[in-house]
C-alpha cells in the first residue's frame, strides 16, 4: 500500500483495488464525495471491511471501502431498518408512550420489533400498518445525532431495554448515536435512508413472542415481524412466495402424512417419528449408508452420554457447556453428547497405526444434542436431539486432495439425485486458530485446487473457517428458492492435536494425521425438513411412506385388489377398503401424496389388467401387471425424482 500523502492523511482501498486519499477524519460520505459529486449525493450508506455503517461512520487508514446506494443489494437492508424505526413509531403512536422499546433490526425477509407492556393481537395489524403508512406519507427527515453516554441516560431514562444496551455501549466508547424522525427518536448505530418518505412498500407479517436477547430467563417480549420493499409489485412477489411457503410448511404437511409429531409430553424439540416418517428417514440412512459403504468407510457406534473429561479433552467443554445437557452421576460430571467427532478420535487413538493403513475413514449416524434456546426451536429445522449422517477420516496430509475429492463427489450423487440446486463457499482461517501457517496454506490451497478443478461457482468466505480448519459448505436451494444449510467439508489439525493421534510413518516415526469431518446431508431432521418442502410431501416413489395404493371400485372387487397387492408386494403398497365411492378414494389417495393408484374394476379382474392413475392425474387403463411392475422397479432403483410411467 502506498504511504497516504501529508495533505490527505489516510489512503481508503476500493472495490476495484484502486487506493483514495483522504482526511484523517472523512466519513463514507467524504470518500464518495471525493470519488465524484453524483455518488457523494446518492449515498445511502458504506461498507467498511464488510460491515454495513451509517454514511456519517469515519473511515479509518487500509480500510475496504464500498459506497451503497440505492441501486446496491444492501439498500433493502437500510430502508427495512427503517421501516422498523417506523413501525416502533406507529406502536407508540397507538399505544402510548407506556410501551418499552428494545431491539428492532433488519432481517433476510423484512424485519422486526421486541416491545414489553405491549398488548396486541393480529386484529391490530392492519390499524399499525395503516399508522405506518401515515409516518411513510409525512416524509420525516431521518436525522443522526451523536450524543454522550451521560445525555443518553437521560434520553432513556424510561426505556430499561434500552439502558441495558447503552451500558454494553458505554464499555466501547464515549458517544453513541440517536436517530431521530418527527416527535420520535431511537438509540441506533444506523444506517437509515434520509427519510421516512423513501420506505417503499410496507407490510406486517405476524405477531410471536420472543424472550429479551434470546434468553429464557429473561422476560418474554412482544415480537411484531414485517415485511418492506422497493415497490409493491416486488412486495406482492414476495407475499405470493410466503404463501407457497406457508402450503409447504414442513410443520403443516407432517402433519398431514403422519411422518413426526412434537408433543408436550417429550417437550421442545425433541421430535418423535411415526411409522411414515421413519420410513422415509430409514431410506434416506439406506442410500447413504451405500454411499459410505462404495467409499469405503467402516461403520462405527458412539454412546449418547460421555464424561464430560471428553469434551475438556476435545476443547468442547469450554465453547459448548452452555449448549449441553450437563448432569452429575455420582462424583463423575456427563453430557448428552452435541458432536460425535471426540468419540470417533476416540476410537482411533484406541489402536496403533501405520502410515500403510490410512487412510481410517469412520461414519456414524450418530444422534447428538445441543439445548437451543426454547424460542428458536421449529419444527424440525432446529431441535435439541438430530441425527447426523456422520463421518470422520483420519489422513496423511498427502492424502488430502483424493479425499475430499471422493467427498464432494458423493455430496454431488445427493443433489443429483434430490434435485437440488445448490451454493458453494469456501471458509477460510479464522482470526483465532490453531496450526500452522505452513499447514493452513497447504489445506486452504487443496481445497480451493479440489473446487477448481471441479469447474464450481463459489464464493471466497474470509475467514469464515472453523478455529481447526478451512471448509467447503454447501448450501442447499429447494423449489422456491430459499436456500438452507447443507453438506460440509472440514479440515481438522486441533482434534489430532488434543488427542495426540499419530501413525508410524514410512520413517517409521510418528507423525499427525489431519482430521476431515464431513456430512453428506448434515443433519438428518432438517434435511427430511428441506424434503418435505422441496417436494411439498409429492416424495419420488423411492422415498414415499406409500407408494402404490390399490382401488377396487366396488367391494366384489377387493379380493382382485389384494391379489394385485400381492404381485406388488415388494413395494409399499396398501389396499383401500373403505365403503367409499372411487372419487373419494380417488381424492384420498391424491391427499395422502401417493405415486401410483391403481383402480381395479369388474373389466380389469376379467383381463387381468390395472388401470394405472399417478399423483398428476394422468391415467391408464388396460395396462399389464408385469410391464407396470417392471416400470415402478426401474423407477424405484434408478431413484428417478418424478413418477413417470403415463409421462
Amino acid at each position: 500500500m502506498s504511504e497516504p500523502d501529508s495533505q490527505h492523511g489516510i489512503a481508503v482501498v476500493l472495490p476495484d483495488g484502486s487506493e483514495l486519499d483522504v482526511d484523517a477524519d472523512a466519513t463514507v460520505e467524504d470518500c464518495a464525495y471525493e470519488i465524484g459529486p453524483g455518488l457523494g449525493s446518492d449515498t445511502v450508506a458504506g461498507k467498511l471491511d464488510g460491515e454495513l455503517v451509517a454514511k456519517e461512520a469515519p473511515v479509518y487508514d487500509g480500510v475496504n471501502l464500498e459506497i451503497v446506494t440505492d441501486q446496491s443489494d444492501e439498500y433493502l437492508d437500510v430502508m427495512r431498518h427503517s421501516a422498523a424505526h417506523t413501525l416502533a413509531q406507529a406502536v407508540e403512536r397507538q399505544f402510548g408512550d407506556d410501551v418499552q422499546l428494545a431491539i428492532g433490526p433488519p432481517t433476510d425477509e423484512g424485519f422486526y420489533y421486541d416491545f414489553d407492556q405491549l398488548d396486541v393481537d393480529e386484529d391490530d395489524l392492519p390499524a399499525l400498518e395503516s399508522e405506518m403508512e401515515s409516518i411513510v406519507d409525512e416524509d420525516l427527515d431521518i436525522e443522526r445525532e451523536e450524543v454522550s453516554i451521560a445525555e443518553a441516560e437521560d434520553r432513556l431514562a424510561d426505556e430499561p431495554y434500552k439502558l441495558e444496551l447503552l451500558e454494553e455501549l458505554a464499555e466501547e466508547g464515549e458517544t453513541v448515536t440517536f436517530y431521530t424522525q418527527g416527535e420520535w427518536e431511537d438509540l441506533c448505530a444506523g444506517p437509515h435512508v434520509d427519510s421516512t418518505g423513501e420506505i417503499g412498500a410496507v407490510e406486517l407479517l405476524e405477531i410471536a413472542g420472543a424472550y429479551w436477547r434470546g434468553d429464557e430467563t429473561n422476560p418474554m417480549q412482544t415480537r411484531i415481524y414485517g415485511t418492506a420493499f422497493e415497490s409493491e409489485s416486488d412486495l406482492e412477489e414476495f407475499l405470493e412466495r410466503r404463501e407457497e411457503a406457508r402450503e409447504r410448511d414442513h410443520r403443516k404437511i407432517g402433519n398431514e402424512m403422519n411422518l413426526f409429531s412434537i408433543q408436550d409430553v417429550t417437550g421442545p424439540g425433541l421430535p418423535l417419528y411415526h411409522p411414515p416418517g421413519k420410513t422415509v428417514l430409514q431410506e434416506l440412512s439406506s442410500f447413504v449408508g451405500e454411499l459410505n459403504r462404495d467409499a469405503g468407510y467402516d461403520y462405527v457406534e458412539t454412546p449418547h452420554v460421555f464424561k464430560t473429561d471428553l469434551w475438556h479433552r476435545s476443547g468442547h467443554y469450554e465453547n459448548y457447556k452452555d449448549d449441553m445437557f450437563v448432569f452429575d452421576v455420582g462424583d463423575d460430571e456427563f453430557g448428552l453428547k452435541p458432536m460425535n467427532c471426540p468419540g470417533h478420535a476416540a476410537i482411533f487413538q484406541d489402536q496403533s497405526w501405520s502410515y500403510r493403513d490410512l487412510p481410517i475413514r469412520y461414519a456414524e449416524d450418530g444422534k447428538v444434542y445441543r439445548k437451543e434456546q426454547r424460542g428458536e426451536l421449529s419444527g424440525l429445522s432446529r431441535v435439541w436431539a438430530f441425527t447426523i449422517d456422520d463421518g470422520h477420516l483420519f489422513v496423511r496430509p498427502d492424502q488430502i486432495e483424493a479425499e475430499v475429492e471422493q467427498i464432494i463427489e458423493m455430496i454431488f450423487t445427493v443433489l443429483e439425485t434430490f434435485d437440488l440446486e445448490y451454493e458453494v463457499a469456501l471458509a477460510t482461517r479464522p482470526e483465532k486458530s490453531v496450526g500452522s501457517d505452513e499447514i493452513w496454506e497447504r489445506a486452504e490451497s487443496i481445497l480451493e485446487s479440489v473446487l477448481e478443478e471441479s469447474k464450481m461457482d463459489y464464493e471466497v468466505e474470509h475467514g469464515d473457517g472453523a478455529f481447526y480448519g478451512p471448509k467447503i459448505d454447501f448450501g442447499f436451494e429447494d423449489a422456491i428458492g430459499r436456500s438452507w444449510d447443507g453438506p460440509t467439508v472440514q479440515l481438522d489439525f486441533n482434534m489430532p492435536e488434543r488427542f495426540d493421534l499419530s501413525y508410524v510413518g514410512e520413517d517409521n516415526e510418528a507423525h499427525r494425521p489431519v482430521m476431515i469431518h464431513r456430512g453428506i446431508y448434515g443433519s438428518y431432521e432438517r434435511f427430511f425438513m428441506v424434503l418435505i418442502e422441496h417436494y411439498e410431501g409429492n416424495f419420488p416413489l423411492w422415498l414415499a411412506p406409500e407408494q402404490l395404493r390399490v382401488l377396487p371400485i366396488s367391494d366384489d372387487n377387493l379380493a382382485y385388489a389384494h391379489e394385485v397387492a400381492d404381485e406388488f408386494d415388494d413395494f409399499r403398497v396398501e389396499v383401500d377398503e373403505s365403503d367409499a365411492t372411487l372419487g373419494r378414494k380417488i381424492r384420498a389417495a391424491h391427499d395422502d401424496r401417493v405415486p401410483y393408484q391403481l383402480i381395479v374394476g369388474d373389466d380389469e379382474e376379467a383381463d387381468g389388467t390395472i388401470s394405472v392413475r399417478d399423483r398428476y392425474e394422468d391415467q391408464r387403463e388396460g395396462v399389464d401387471l408385469e410391464t407396470f411392475h417392471d416400470h415402478v422397479a426401474a423407477e424405484r432403483a434408478e431413484k428417478r425424482t418424478d413418477p413417470d410411467f403415463l409421462q
